[in-house]
């Protein structure tokens, strides 16, 4: 109930008038039945613009960081994020990972949408990132059907680091909703990971034909982790550079000071008697 309140009367309004986003293909979306909407993640604005798009509730499968964050923030974001009834999804991989999931075929089996991003992260740089076997997973345990989404501009109206998106210039946000992919013929072979792969692989190239991304085929998380340890790198070579400058000027300092004491010295030594000068009177 929350989530239909904000998204007709707060956010929708809000986001339509202040941004004038475009849709297209939205009649690939099912009006009724579950479907896994599965869409490239350039930004967190990401999950406004493509909700707000759809008629129906979406629920997604929410990093566990918006339900675990500490101090009264945190409960706060909780709350909000259980009240538009999203769905913890843990990232670390294994039993935890296994059971986000099953929260989310819960869901379709109910029948309802549910929103996923197969990259697992935003992407760091505009590019699309190799998605992981969780939707596959999804797909095949529940024979729904998977709708591709590509989200165009959100990285535009809210870059990584800024708070909250905002109209910027030109940028323009573009939903596009491509034609559902049908897996059920795979339905209950989801322990093949070989079959997941190429389920996910499909879905990914899907998601790149109407975003018209450069694809890489590596994991976005460990491409950041890379991207991390880069610049971990440089920060120390540049500190050890730093050092390395501020020891040479001291050096050359020192070594100044010390030719400008030798200097003076010389200068102020006094003068050696001349002993040719220091002759006897005749008689």
């Amino acid at each position: 109930m929350v989530y239909m309140f904000l998204k007709r009367y707060v956010v929708g309004p809000l986001v339509n008038v202040a941004f004038r986003p475009e849709v297209r293909g939205l009649e690939h979306v099912p009006s009724e039945g579950p479907a896994i909407l599965a869409s490239n993640h350039l930004s967190v604005s990401d999950s406004v613009f493509m909700p707000v798009a759809v008629p129906r509730q979406v629920f997604f499968l929410a990093k566990s960081d918006y339900f675990n964050s500490p101090g009264l923030k945190g409960r706060v974001m909780a709350a909000f994020f259980r009240a538009i009834n999203q769905i913890p999804m843990d990232r670390s991989g294994g039993r935890a990972s296994a059971t986000s999931l099953s929260n989310g075929g819960r869901k379709l089996q109910e029948g309802e949408l549910l929103g996923i991003y197969p990259e697992g992260t935003r992407s760091p740089d505009g590019r699309m990132y190799k998605g992981k076997i969780g939707v596959a997973r999804l797909a095949l345990e529940t024979g729904a059907p998977v709708v591709p989404i590509a989200m165009v501009g959100t990285d535009k109206v809210q870059p990584i680091g800024a708070r909250v998106p905002l109209p910027r210039g030109r940028a323009r946000v573009t939903t596009i909703f491509g034609e559902p992919l049908d897996f059920s013929r795979y339905q209950g072979r989801q322990s093949e990971h070989a079959l997941l792969r190429e389920v996910t692989d499909e879905i990914m190239h899907a998601i790149q034909a109407l975003s018209g991304q450069v694809y890489v085929d590596v994991y976005a998380a460990e491409h950041k982790k890379r991207l991390a340890e880069q610049k971990r790198q440089e920060t120390k070579q540049a500190a050890a550079e730093l050092v390395g400058s501020a020891k040479d000027r001291a050096r050359t300092a020192a070594q100044t000071a010390r030719h400008a004491a030798d200097s003076l010295t010389h200068r102020d030594r006094p003068a050696a008697a001349d002993d040719d000068a220091s002759g006897t009177t005749a008689p």
